[in-house]
């Protein structure tokens, strides 16, 4: 086999010759880790924070995680276009016009990580108080964003982008083990940190040190994995522009991801504005449950981040077949998890909650919250599973209105309606309500897709 052969073995056997089920596993499995060991680490800020038994500290490290979110969705706008793009042309061998996709996502991808550096640096106070920061909560929260968002910016937003080009060149595992480096190192770097290399009262200062040295570490990872040791197409950083049509496809695809998540990052914005007007111990309980309930969420994002280059590659084929088998390999995996999570959230609420912070009561909100929120969970999969469906076959429009209902139409108001009827545990059940609604009207929408497939006069 000549090393045009072997190149095509190693990265695309993927798309092309495994049977569905193993090309599933071969994706999802390395981007499931990646996506827990991502919540891992931000669950370890809170968990080493929480041993302060000091909530102001817990919240204004909270109040951050809608601006973190925020971060990770902008690196994506240009890693989610392009990884559904790259495939597509791999699928008909235009590897050069792909190479020249590849470098043009990198590029945006950095000017979007610098612009997003300075905008955090000059907004900083504003956004913070916007976010609900009080005088008991701002210092905190200002050590926390000045080193994991103003100097951890760019190697953050970067190394999310990267990820998810050298996933759709059917890297999966080393895509993967680049988020993972980056986890496991904050698992450690952050009790270094906080109590022994930095004095008493420095744990947030010492909690964020060693964030943006994980980040920065797992960018450098992906940058060398990118342009050292993939062989499937060879990127040069000057390369021309691509064809119009190819950057249209890449923003068309990637604004509804970015949009998803920054209304992810409003809504969270709001719930969290919300529940400060009940106090700092609700609000620590509520940054407590929004990280412990991430990890069916995190699964599912995993799930359909793996799901997106394979069905972007057979879509583009014309294999509804192939396309068909591995929707339900992605959906019985999803349901599955997330069934196991909702399960235990309910049977073990207070011992979870319990894990990061032991004031009573904190840990009575918390357990309160996470019993209402765990509900959405497997119904929120579904959600995401028809977004990231069609980004995954180009249909940027109506990946942009399922997103546009769920957020703007349904949770975001539903929060200040709940929250005015229902009280505190209202915000709870605005998510459940409206991801419901949702849920119905994606499956309405894809099913109707999908018979199109069979019948194209529809």
């Amino acid at each position: 086999m000549g090393n045009a052969g072997r190149r095509k073995a190693n990265n695309e056997d993927v798309f092309e010759n495994m049977s569905p089920g193993r090309a599933v596993r071969t994706m999802a499995v390395p981007a499931v880790v990646s996506q827990l060991i991502i919540l891992i680490y931000n669950m370890a800020d809170t968990f080493y924070l929480g041993q302060t038994n000091n909530p102001q500290m817990v919240a204004g490290v909270s109040l951050v995680l809608p601006v973190f979110n925020l971060a990770l969705a902008v690196g994506s706008l240009f890693g989610l276009g392009g990884g559904a793009v790259l495939p597509k042309l791999l699928a008909v061998d235009d590897r050069e016009e792909a190479a020249r996709v590849a470098a043009y996502c990198i590029r945006m991808t950095l000017y979007t990580g610098l612009f997003f550096s300075a905008v955090m640096l000059v907004f900083m106070r504003p956004i913070l108080t916007l976010l609900g920061a009080g005088d008991t909560t701002l210092g905190y929260a200002r050590v926390y964003v000045m080193t994991v968002l103003v100097l951890g910016g760019v190697p953050t937003i970067l190394s999310n982008g990267l990820s998810n080009l050298i996933r759709s060149l059917g890297m999966s595992r080393e895509a993967g083990i680049g988020v993972a480096l980056g986890g496991v190192l904050n698992l450690f770097l952050d009790p270094l940190f906080m109590f022994v290399l930095l004095p008493r009262g420095q744990e947030v200062l010492g909690v964020g040190i060693a964030t943006f040295i994980s980040n920065a570490i797992s960018c450098l990872w992906c940058l060398v994995i990118f342009f050292r040791r993939q062989k499937t197409i060879h990127v040069r950083l000057t390369a021309v522009k691509p064809k119009k049509e190819n950057c249209r496809s890449v923003l068309k695809i990637g604004i509804p991801g970015t949009t998803g998540a920054l209304l992810f990052d409003v809504d969270y914005m709001v719930l969290d504005r919300l529940t400060a007007g009940y106090g700092d111990a609700a609000l620590a309980a509520i940054g407590i449950v929004l990280k412990v309930e991430r990890l069916p969420q995190q699964t599912g994002i995993g799930l359909c981040q793996a799901m997106v280059p394979l069905i972007a590659y057979s879509h583009a084929r014309r294999d509804y077949v192939r396309t068909r088998k591995i929707m339900a390999c992605i959906l019985k995996t999803g349901l599955a998890v997330t069934l196991i999570s909702i399960a235990v959230y309910e049977l073990f609420p207070a011992q979870i909650v319990e894990l990061f912070m032991k004031e009573p009561v904190t840990l009575g909100f918390g357990t309160g919250f996470l019993r209402i929120r765990a509900i959405a969970a497997a119904i929120m999969f579904f959600c995401f599973f028809a977004v990231f469906f069609f980004q995954a076959v180009g249909d940027g429009v109506m990946a942009m209105r399922l997103t546009l209902l769920r957020w703007v139409c349904l949770n975001i108001p539903m929060l200040f309606i709940m929250n005015r009827f229902l009280g505190m545990y209202g915000l709870g059940w605005a998510q459940v309500t409206s991801d419901v609604i949702t849920m119905l009207v994606s499956f309405a929408v894809l099913n109707r897709y999908m018979k199109k497939w069979e019948n194209p006069s529809l």
